[in-house]
């Protein structure tokens, strides 16, 4: 038969939309035609077939014309995943393998000139695309890309390691060849892979800083933004790359999640499977690097950093339209890019950790070094951050140098451990009361679960009025007072957590 068809997938954000490739063998001029809006990458799959399949000792139809049609064809395709069907379909076409077998199979991987299967980007978001969709077929993947794939509950993943290996499972009844018996490589996958224990940096290895910690473990119990200001070398750094070791474990669906997009960006491994992550942007990056984008749209730092931790070091130094590009995932938990022929949506439930020195010279109120700033040089320097933003971050910490004396004197911290364990249990009290953490209270949701006492009301409005509060802060600060009640296992908010909670939303020093 000189028609086959084969199924793969192309990757549009988290969407794995289903491609049928098409492969016809004419009579005629020799020629190899690719069409379906194939990209230049996917277009450059011609000459690793024909050399792909030639080293591997098949034949080629040199002597023919053929036609690779990738369908829908309003719907494009990149990178290099179509290798594989495309090979397939030449060899289904040519007769040298059973196009009937194929049936119920889907096929993704790059070719080497010798045949390798080289891994492909987003296998564990295709896989989980397919779940979500309830499709069931069985996937053909290369090494890496499999057992990404097979992390997925109930997925059917087989590992080939070679063209060879594919081919020898679909040959006709009749064929033997000696070439194709002595090729191992085709393996099942199961989701049971090799995973091991989840290590963060431990909060044990910083000194001091008692304050910021109590800080940090409030906004892990809620699911809160932070921002971090003081001097160089007071530690900011240090609490911001130990918090992710403070949040809850991962659920089996946030790891799928957060390894999907981990997937997409060509970030992900398995030994950091279930470990949320910590994405650390350089002050550099620019807003399409943070939010997302390109064509086809692909994730940006927010989303990589979804169920994890955006540390944002030298805040003010970001492009001012990186920072405004925030506003709207800190409140809604997603992004979406729009370009002219696609629009995608990507999620972004991020707890974001801004750190910041609080002038130019970084030593405005330190009592180790004089600050040569002025003052209009402190305004200038501290409103880079605008107030929508700073209006979003639920809590403002001054992170205050630590003495030579208190560094060599103190005694051991609290670890991670023992400071997740009352986070956890925390944001379990919440998340059985209201079904989702405090931060996320919105609307009628936050009165009936805020359980605000009368005197505590009280307190909150005359402070609120007098500090020329926002609706947003006055809302942020409920939110905040609501997970220091919950750490404190109070049923409802008090005075004291509302008090506790107004003194992280000082507003920044104008200097003086």
């Amino acid at each position: 038969m000189s028609l086959s068809l084969l199924q793969s997938r192309a990757l549009l954000g988290l969407e794995a939309a289903s491609v049928t490739v098409e492969v016809h063998l004419a009579n005629g001029l020799p020629s190899f035609l690719l069409v379906g809006l194939a990209d230049v990458e996917v277009k450059e799959a011609r000459e690793r077939v024909r050399s792909a399949i030639q080293n591997s000792g098949l034949e080629f139809p040199n002597n023919k014309r053929i036609i690779v049609n990738l369908a829908p064809a309003d719907l494009p395709k990149d990178s290099g995943r179509f290798d594989l069907p495309i090979a397939l379909g030449i060899l289904a076409a040519s007769g040298q393998i059973d196009g009937a077998q194929l049936a119920g199979f889907e096929f993704a991987g790059e070719l080497s000139l010798s045949g390798e299967l080289r891994p492909i980007r987003g296998a564990l978001a295709m896989s989980l695309a397919l779940q979500a969709s309830r499709v069931q077929t069985q996937l053909v993947l290369p090494p890496e890309s499999a057992e990404e794939a097979a992390l997925v509950p109930g997925a059917q993943v087989y590992r080939a390691q070679h063209l060879l290996d594919v081919v020898q499972h679909f040959l006709p009844p009749t064929s033997l060849s000696p070439v194709l018996e002595a090729t191992p490589g085709w393996t099942r996958l199961s989701a049971a892979a090799q995973i091991r224990p989840v290590c963060y940096p431990d909060m044990a290895d910083v000194k001091g800083q008692l304050g910021a910690k109590r800080a940090l473990e409030i906004a892990a119990a809620g699911g809160h933004s932070l921002l971090l200001m003081g001097p160089p070398g007071s530690g900011k750094s240090m609490l911001a790359q130990r918090f992710a070791g403070l949040l809850p474990p991962m659920t089996t669906d946030e790891a799928l999640q957060s390894a999907a997009l981990a997937s997409l960006g060509g970030r992900f491994s398995i030994d950091k499977w279930a470990q949320r992550p910590t994405c650390n942007p350089h002050h550099t990056a620019s807003a399409v690097a943070l939010v997302g984008g390109g064509s086809p749209p692909r994730p940006g730092e927010i989303s990589l950093a979804h169920h994890g931790v955006l540390f944002l070091d030298e805040f003010p130094e970001f492009p001012r339209s990186a920072l405004e590009a925030l506003r709207e995932p800190l409140e809604s938990g997603r992004i979406t890019i729009s370009r002219a022929a696609r629009r995608s949506e990507f999620p972004a439930q991020f707890q974001l950790i801004g750190a910041m020195n609080p002038c130019p010279c970084g030593y405005l109120g330190s009592t180790q070094k004089t600050c040569r700033c002025t003052p209009d040089q402190v305004a200038r320097y501290q409103g880079k951050l605008s107030g929508p933003l700073i209006d979003r971050i639920d809590l403002h910490v001054e992170v205050p140098a630590v003495s030579a004396a208190e560094l060599l004197q103190a005694q051991t911290a609290e670890s991670s451990e023992q400071i997740r364990a009352r986070c956890s249990a925390a944001r379990a009290r919440a998340i059985e009361r209201q079904g989702t953490s405090n931060q996320a209270l919105q609307g009628q949701a936050l009165d009936q679960h805020l359980l605000l006492d009368a005197a505590a009301a009280k307190f909150l409005n005359v402070a609120a009025a007098r500090l020329g509060w926002s609706a947003r802060s006055t809302h942020r600060a409920l939110k905040v007072a609501r997970s220091i009640a919950d750490l404190a296992d109070a049923r409802t908010t008090q005075v004291a957590h509302v008090a506790e909670a107004m003194q992280y939303r000082r507003a920044l020093r104008s200097g003086s």
